[in-house]
């Protein structure tokens, strides 16, 4: 589907049609015919439920965003049975943001740090639903490798995450805080995580920078059959909020345990890294309702999706409403109301 400048209105549309269930049946059928993506709308008749299609962009293949996408998806449809569920594999975090502000995607999972540094002139117009979980900063290198800090990386061939990622956003940054040039003194090459887990393997990078929850299925499949290591990372946590930009307040210093990957060498100890919230968002304009719904869903979902994808075991009601640097959507609002204490 092809970009616009401005998002689109259709749940606008939907919301300002005469109270006539006639009219509101012919603005529907008028919708679907015309091809309009993205559309749903809630039945007049309260408990009839809702029906349309919502588009989700997830993140890039065999990565964390990509395999909850498909979880939720599952929950939403057993949830939601009169809502068609769209997964779009992306970039990642910016391209996601791009992607819902365009209507492309109605929702999308973004780094609070992607958030913070977005630069878009509708920017305003982004809404979150919830705080996910946290991103984990990993830097994968042989078990053999010379490299021990991020600044030993210096002229090595260097897996930085694909250009609209919040991976190629944090690890460039992440050099920055450790003194490096991220054009010129490393040698980048712009890898989604199962690209880069075969460039190691293959001997074709040197190492890779990864942020995603706990644990990446790429990282534990690439531990089966390649002796890696994690490169500690914590002593950056400072540098990094000293760094200029947007989003420097999301990072927070945090460790990965030692049991998130038991075949990583050498002696399965806890690395300290830095980490960044998740959040899930949507736009301003998106039908209250089905982000109500939808905000239900994620955590009524926690407990089975976790089951799969350990990092969805810490989304939490108690921190799921705070998502700065966004506000949340009107319809997650109504859900957190619903269910306070």
């Amino acid at each position: 589907m092809a970009a616009s400048t401005d998002p689109p209105r259709a749940g606008a549309v939907l919301r300002s049609a005469v109270r006539s269930p006639l009219v509101r049946l012919v603005v529907v059928l008028l919708l679907v015919a015309g091809g309009t993506g993205g559309w749903w709308a809630s039945s007049a008749r309260a408990g009839s439920g809702l029906h349309g299609e919502a588009a989700f962009a997830t993140g890039v293949s065999r990565g964390v965003y990509d395999r909850y996408g498909v979880l939720l998806k599952d929950s939403m449809r057993s949830a939601m049975p009169g809502v068609k569920v769209r997964l779009d594999n992306s970039e990642g975090s910016l391209d996601n943001l791009e992607r819902v502000l365009s209507g492309q995607d109605d929702f999308a999972i973004a780094t609070a740090d992607s958030v913070a540094s977005f630069k878009n002139p509708q920017k305003s117009e982004l809404r979150a639903i919830a705080r996910l979980y946290d991103d984990y900063m990993q830097l994968v290198v042989p078990a053999d490798s010379p490299v021990h800090k991020v600044s030993d990386l210096r002229g090595l061939r260097v897996g930085m995450g694909l250009g609209k990622s919040g991976v190629n956003l944090v690890s460039r940054r992440l050099l920055e805080a450790a003194g490096l040039d991220p054009d010129t003194d490393v040698r980048p090459v712009p890898l989604g995580v199962l690209e880069a887990t075969n460039g190691l393997r293959d001997k074709q990078l040197d190492a890779f920078f990864w942020s995603g929850g706990l644990p990446t299925a790429a990282l534990t499949d690439l531990s089966e059959h390649t002796p890696i290591r994690i490169v500690p990372m914590g002593d950056l946590s400072d540098p990094l909020h000293q760094l200029e930009g947007g989003g420097m307040d999301a990072y927070r210093a945090a460790t990965i345990p030692a049991d998130a990957y038991p075949l990583v060498e050498p002696e399965r100890t806890a690395v300290a890294t830095v980490a960044v919230p998740n959040l899930l968002v949507t736009r301003a304009n998106v039908d209250p309702a089905l982000v109500e719904a939808l905000t239900r869903v994620v955590i009524d979902s926690r407990d089975r999706i976790g089951g799969e994808v350990h990092a969805a075991q810490l989304v939490d009601l108690r921190t799921a409403v705070y998502t700065d640097p966004l506000p949340l959507h009107e319809g997650a609002k109504r859900y957190y109301q619903s269910v306070k204490p």
